[in-house]
């Protein structure tokens, strides 16, 4: 099960932590759901996810202040429990004194953030979907073209990196090669990036490892990008027949998400940036609502059914 700690959520959101006395490092996260416990606070403990991570924003922190010092110490340790990965005081809050001690008894971290509590909680749930999402790695190159990413997957050798490569020069920007980590962020979005090692890193046989960033700058890499298309290469098989029209999608499928895909065959003098950038720009003028081959179909359509002038004798 993937899991993120309380200390890389405190390095990547700007948290300060309350409770320094707790190894926060051990502490870890494994789900991106969160809760705001107002309806805990009140008494009601039915159906209280323990295991997630509760954020306390201005209508909660009003509410403690004002509860009487029996009610806080029935109410706190079942808030509390062992299971609570962290609290999290928006807007500058700070908690009460029995709150923090609780907090100590049964190691649960308290964190605390300036930003206000709705900002502060689409971001941090922006970012745990993304760190906890279900995660595959395929073999193929992520490259951002005119804005759409665009997996290109194939045999090893088959001129993938080469693509790549020529699409950078053109301007677009490299994500990941070789290997590509899919993550499905939702039943729409796949969002892929690059492992650790291998960021911004391209391999080339006969030469060997570039470095992207460094020979063409940082406008040329980017971490994360959508896979919004998939091209798979092939050697060419003239016993094959290839779609010429393109009149019907054909998908792959990633992690239970549907990807339109192109087979692309591969012969000598096929220039793969050209084909893989057309396709880019194809597939986003779809989007947008026009369809080149249906435009030749209707206009086919439309020949075929127009009377001819022809005079009959």
């Amino acid at each position: 099960m993937a899991s993120v700690s309380i200390e890389r959520v405190i390095e990547k959101l700007e948290l300060q932590n309350l409770t320094p006395q707790i190894d926060v490092e051990s502490v870890k996260i494994h789900q991106p759901d969160i809760n705001r416990p107002a309806l805990q606070l009140a008494g009601y403990f039915e159906h209280f996810e323990e295991t997630r991570l509760q954020i306390i924003g201005f209508v909660e922190y009003s509410y403690m202040e004002q509860l009487p010092i029996e009610t806080k110490q029935e109410v706190y340790p079942k808030l509390i429990s062992e299971k609570t990965p962290c609290i999290i005081f928006c807007r500058g809050l700070h908690p009460d004194e029995l709150f923090t001690e609780t907090a100590l008894k049964n190691n649960v971290p308290i964190l605390m953030t300036n930003k206000p509590t709705s900002a502060f909680m689409a971001e941090i749930i922006k970012w745990l979907n993304v760190r906890l999402a279900p995660c595959i790695s395929v073999h193929g190159v992520l490259v951002d073209v005119y804005g759409e990413g665009v997996l290109i997957t194939g045999e090893s050798g088959i001129g993938k990196s080469e693509a790549a490569l020529e699409l950078i020069k053109r301007g677009h920007r490299l994500v990941s090669d070789d290997v590509v980590e899919i993550r499905k962020v939702s039943d729409d979005t796949l969002i892929g990036s690059a492992p650790d090692i291998t960021r911004h890193f391209i391999e080339l046989r006969g030469i060997g490892i570039i470095d992207v960033k460094t020979l063409y700058g940082v406008q040329s890499v980017m971490d994360t990008a959508n896979i919004n298309l998939v091209i798979r290469l092939e050697d060419w098989d003239k016993e094959k027949k290839y779609d010429r029209l393109g009149l019907e999608e054909n998908y792959t499928e990633y992690l239970g998400n549907k990807v339109v895909c192109h087979n692309i065959p591969i012969r000598p003098g096929r220039n793969l940036a050209i084909i893989c950038e057309s396709a880019a720009v194809n597939y986003r003028q779809k989007k947008m609502g026009y369809n080149a081959a249906q435009e030749l179909y209707q206009r086919v359509q439309n020949s075929i059914s127009k009377p001819r002038d022809d005079d009959d004798e």
